[in-house]
Order: C-alpha cells, then sequence, then structure tokens
C-alpha cells in the first residue's frame, strides 16, 4: 500500500521541479497532490488546513518534506478528512484516494497553430525584403537572408573589378 503511495510522491515531487530527485517534496507540490487526489475536499480539509500540516512536520528551517514526513501528514490529514473512523482506518482511506494519481495539467494552457498564428508563419505570404530571408520552400536562408554579406576576396575590400587586373596587364 505504501509503495503505491511513495510512487505518488515522487510523481508528484518532480512535477514543475527540474532539479527535484523525487525525495523531497515542496509546499506546493504537496497542495497540488492533496487537491488532485480529493484529500482536500474544501470542507473538512482545506488549503489553510494542508498548509498548517505541512508545516508542522517539515523541519524547522526546512522548505521540504521527506516521504516519511509525507507519511505523518496523511496521518493527521486523513483524522481530519474521516472523523468517524479510527485512526487507522482513516489512514486506510487517505491512500487509497492518492494511490496510482498522477499530478494533473488540466486548465494548462496549449500551444495553438489556429486563426492569427497560422497566417503569421506563412513564408508565402512574406513581401519585400522579409520575402528574401526565404527560400522557395519555405526554409530560411539564416544569417545569408538577414545580411548583406560582402566579398572580400580582393586587395581592396569592396573593389568592384576584382580578377581584371591580369587581363590589362598581359597586353
Amino acid at each position: 500500500m505504501a509503495s503505491e503511495a511513495e510512487k505518488t510522491f515522487q510523481r508528484f515531487a518532480v512535477f514543475g521541479e527540474s532539479s527535484s530527485s523525487g525525495t523531497e517534496m515542496n509546499n506546493k507540490n504537496f497542495s497540488k497532490l492533496c487537491k488532485d487526489c480529493g484529500v482536500m475536499d474544501g470542507k473538512t480539509v482545506t488549503s489553510t488546513d494542508v498548509d498548517i500540516v505541512f508545516s508542522k512536520v517539515k523541519a524547522k528551517n526546512a522548505r521540504t518534506i521527506t516521504f516519511q514526513q509525507f507519511q505523518e501528514a496523511m496521518k493527521e490529514l486523513g483524522q481530519k478528512r474521516f472523523k468517524i473512523k479510527n485512526p487507522d482506518e482513516a489512514l486506510e482511506n487517505i491512500y487509497k484516494l492518492v494511490e496510482g494519481k498522477d499530478p494533473a495539467t488540466t486548465g494548462v494552457t496549449k500551444a495553438t497553430t489556429v486563426g492569427g498564428v497560422s497566417r503569421l508563419t506563412d513564408t508565402s505570404k512574406y513581401t519585400g525584403t522579409h520575402k528574401e530571408r526565404f527560400d522557395e520552400s519555405g526554409k530560411g536562408k539564416g544569417i545569408a537572408g538577414r545580411e548583406e554579406t560582402t566579398n572580400n576576396s580582393g586587395y581592396v575590400s569592396g573593389y568592384k573589378g576584382a580578377g581584371t587586373y591580369d587581363k590589362k596587364s598581359s597586353k
């Protein structure tokens, strides 16, 4: 039972935290776990209760909790959520809520390519100097399409009659 809860703990611990190893969870992810798994119901267990329990179980100057501290927090929240049951049954019910859950990403903004975006990224509709930055297939030319490159092959840079000296002197 605890191994499934530990897997859920790890999934929520690394959610949104690229540097997290999954062994410790911050308050934001703990609140998300409680909300997504249904531990926080808004009546008997509120976001304030979750924050208070988090502060109670974590070390004095720490910002994160370990899985051991997470289990203590779940015991407290279980007693608050399921008041009529004994502490062991309440903890078991909390773990049933938590097991096998993943962090939800509902309400997250997704990238869109409809409407104005597709019109702006269609290179066939570009005009003027912007059109010169792309070839016929719509692929960008890179730096050659952005700036005028000079031919520095002559003795003097920008010399227009490059390669004509030999023709004049051989007469």
